[in-house]
């Protein structure tokens, strides 16, 4: 794409558009400058220690790092589920950081989608009736045929509809999680662990749900997983390390992701990423 590149210390080579992408551009999530810090003085925790992050329309990111590397931090930052303690957020190029909560609360109901690893699915309510949910909470009447054609992009057939999630599988009410998602056409997809309660199989067809939502759809996904094998599936993978980008890979091997996931808990590289 003939994109800067950027050099930082201890890993790859990271292009402009993880990094210092041009201000004003079409990004479909920006973060510039976030860091989030709990607590004061020494006993203060830097959970991010500044982020600087474009990522475009249509693309599968994937984000990685050890234990306590501040990626649930990052996730909630970028979909505005918490709020940094410096810097700033746009997502599809609105800027959310200094948003009232309630504003903030209408633009995550209508324009970003969430996939959970434990599918946060309502039991109540018919398989049906949970896709449609994001356009009520919105106030916009649900579009069922809308909600029939998801299900069935995702592999389910009109059969499920009217059951409850309580009848389904684990991977069927993932399916349901990725439909209700999608339903009204989301800037961007968070993803948090959409995979870590399936099973091998089960996680390679929901991740294939995810890499075709992107490439068919349009989607923007962002997705923070622990497994290689899931990341495998994403254009890129960003690896976080005391709250700070400090690698890249892309269209990388679940074999190739595992080795650089290696070198970042390995202690002499963090020391010499230091």
């Amino acid at each position: 794409m003939g994109l800067r590149r950027k050099k930082q210390a201890g890993g790859e080579p990271v292009s402009s558009a993880e990094t210092g992408a041009p201000r004003g551009a079409d990004w479909a999530v920006e973060m510039r400058g976030v860091r989030r810090r709990y607590g004061r003085g020494a006993g203060a925790v830097h959970a991010l220690s500044g982020i600087d992050l474009a990522l475009e329309r249509g693309s599968f990111t994937a984000v990685m790092g050890p234990s306590g590397s501040g990626k649930s931090t990052f996730l909630q930052c970028a979909a505005g589920l918490d709020r940094p303690t410096e810097g700033t957020v746009r997502l599809g190029g609105t800027e959310i950081t200094s948003m009232g909560e309630n504003k903030l609360t209408e633009l995550r109901r209508t324009r970003l989608g969430f996939v959970f690893q434990a599918f946060n699915l309502l039991p109540s309510l018919t398989v049906e009736q949970n896709v449609v949910l994001p356009m009520r909470l919105a106030g916009h009447r649900p579009d069922r045929r809308r909600a029939a054609e998801l299900l069935r992009r995702v592999g389910l057939g009109a059969d499920k509809n009217k059951r409850r999630p309580g009848e389904l599988s684990g991977g069927q009410q993932q399916r349901v999680a990725i439909a209700r998602a999608l339903v009204t056409d989301p800037d961007v997809i968070f993803a948090d662990e959409p995979t870590g309660a399936l099973d091998t199989t089960t996680a390679a067809e929901i991740l294939t749900l995810l890499r075709t939502a992107v490439d068919t759809m349009g989607a923007t996904v962002v997705m923070v997983t622990h497994d290689p094998a899931a990341a495998a599936y994403a254009d890129r993978v960003l690896f976080l390390a005391d709250g700070v980008l400090v690698d890249r890979l892309t269209r990388a091997s679940a074999a190739q992701i595992a080795a650089r996931m290696t070198t970042l808990t390995d202690p002499a590289y963090a020391t010499a990423a230091a």
